[in-house]
């Protein structure tokens, strides 16, 4: 019994400190997923540095507990597999999204983000957030066209200047 409650802890301490540092979770039905499937879900994991794990739900309220997912507590119901990411606040969507498109018996339960408990059928919504890199990239640009909007008017009147200097000469020429 107590090796039992050992293992128990453990997990428990393992989800909650990956939930501390988490800033999104996806929660799942997996019931009807075979072995090679459930194996390639936590490869396609892995690889986007999500962090996935079968929990009861008794203990993932304990985990989830103090932290910004302790809104899903009272979503938990059934089998469920939990994807966190720290990185990327639609990584898990993504995962989840892409994984259910080619298998059917995983369903999206339940999406945290911010503390906000999200319906399910918003996975392609919150899978749609631009990833760190985009967003950078988007910022930019929205940073760099005043700039560049200014330089264009700026060398507009040269630009004009010219023109109309080189439609003069071209007129006293003929």
């Amino acid at each position: 019994m107590s090796k039992n409650l050992d293992i128990k802890k453990t997990k428990v301490a393992e989800v909650a400190a990956v939930a501390k540092e988490a800033i999104s979770m996806v929660g799942a039905d997996f019931s009807g997923v075979t072995v090679k499937q459930m194996t390639q879900f936590r490869a396609d994991a892995r690889n986007a540095n999500v962090y996935v794990k079968v929990v009861k739900n008794n203990l993932l309220k304990l985990a989830v507990e103090g932290t910004e997912f302790e809104c899903v507590k009272g979503s938990l119901k059934g089998p469920m597999i939990v994807a966190f990411s720290a990185d990327e606040l639609g990584a898990p969507a993504r995962l989840v999204r892409d994984f259910c498109k080619d298998n059917s018996a995983m369903e999206a339960r339940l999406i945290a983000v911010g503390g906000q408990l999200i319906d399910a059928s918003e996975l392609n919504a919150v899978a749609k957030l631009p990833t760190r890199d985009e967003a950078l990239a988007q910022l930019m640009g929205v940073m760099k066209a005043p700039i560049t909007k200014l330089v264009q008017t700026v060398g507009a009147a040269n630009s004009k200047l010219v023109r109309t200097l080189a439609a003069v000469k071209e007129q006293k020429e003929a």
